[in-house]
């Protein structure tokens, strides 16, 4: 008897509580991966080598159902590679297209910030359209498709920074911190637990319960007033005392992001309606990286992340 099948999460909070034994000390990637996976969109995951980032993807895709690749980013590597591309058949001479990685439900792509421009580009329709055209022809990509890439920071040697268009596709850009003295402590009794002990059992939440899962998510209520304050934070980004440090402000693409990840994040509470205190918590992983500062901002220091933290102080919530 396969006793793995009992202990199949069928609800966020059962996959919410097997991603935390593996991730400690990331409850906010977790709660940012699970967002993610709930309203459809891509996730981006920056922090310095070590810190569990690829872990983190690795353990996601063991627990949901479905389909999962990886792509190791290189700068020699090609968008065929990322896509796929025709082969020619000599027993009946045509070409068949023979899908890339990308063609999976859950797509990891690691390092993304060392591949080429083009590769990068290359992704670019796949996660905003969920399809991949190569020639004249157009391939579907599953449902559902999640794309989680990570990135060193942009700081490091041998990177390619990733353009505005590219960073707009992602729902939210989550920045990892170093640990501290106890959450450390703790990291290495878990990985010297699993070497011990082995890794723990496979667990999978079924794509029906995902579904169920999105369609709550979905009926979660966004009252007008919070609407109102959702598109008065974005709009700060625009006009008014903070425009003066943005060269390009975020796009309508930002608010419904915001709403969508604050929907999502009511949602992994047990609520059923959105409250301003969502909206505040996602906007800096919704928004920051929408914008680009401009040149005097930067020579003052100033980040984007600051930014908002800012416009959030100033601008009430109802």
């Amino acid at each position: 008897m396969d006793t793995r099948s009992e202990n199949r999460p069928h609800t966020v909070a059962e996959l919410s509580g097997y991603l935390s034994r593996g991730l400690v000390g990331h409850e906010h990637l977790v709660e940012c991966l699970l967002i993610a996976l709930l309203e459809g969109g891509h996730l981006l995951v920056e922090g310095s080598p070590g810190l569990a980032k690829t872990r983190a993807v690795k353990w996601l895709s063991n627990a949901v159902e479905g389909s999962f690749a990886r792509i190791q980013c290189t700068p020699d590597l090609m968008p065929s590679d990322v896509t796929g591309t025709p082969v020619y058949q000599p027993q009946d001479g045509r070409f068949e297209f023979v899908p890339g990685p990308v063609f999976h439900t859950l797509v990891l792509v690691d390092e993304i910030n060392r591949a080429p421009p083009k590769v990068q580009s290359a992704l670019l329709e796949a996660m905003a359209e969920q399809q991949v055209t190569v020639g004249n022809e157009t391939h579907p990509l599953p449902d559902p498709f999640l794309v989680i890439a990570t990135q060193n920071p942009i700081e490091h040697d041998g990177t390619f920074p990733l353009p505005e268009a590219q960073l707009d596709r992602f729902l939210l850009h989550v920045v990892l911190t170093m640990p501290d003295l106890e959450t450390e402590r703790q990291i290495l009794d878990l990985v010297i637990a699993e070497t011990q002990d082995g890794p723990p059992d496979v667990v999978r939440m079924t794509l029906e319960a995902l579904r169920l899962a999105r369609a709550e998510t979905r009926a979660v209520y966004l009252a007008p007033e919070l609407r109102d304050y959702i598109v008065r934070l974005v709009s700060a980004t625009r006009e008014g005392q903070f425009a003066e440090h943005v060269e390009h402000a975020v796009s309508p693409r930002g608010s419904l992001a915001l709403a969508s990840a604050a929907r999502a994040r009511a949602y992994l509470r047990g609520r059923d309606f959105a409250l301003p205190e969502d909206v505040a918590a996602v906007a800096p992983d919704a928004l920051a990286h929408r914008m680009v500062l401009t040149w005097r901002a930067v020579a003052d220091g100033r980040k984007p992340r600051e930014l908002v933290a800012d416009i959030l102080n100033a601008v009430e919530p109802l």
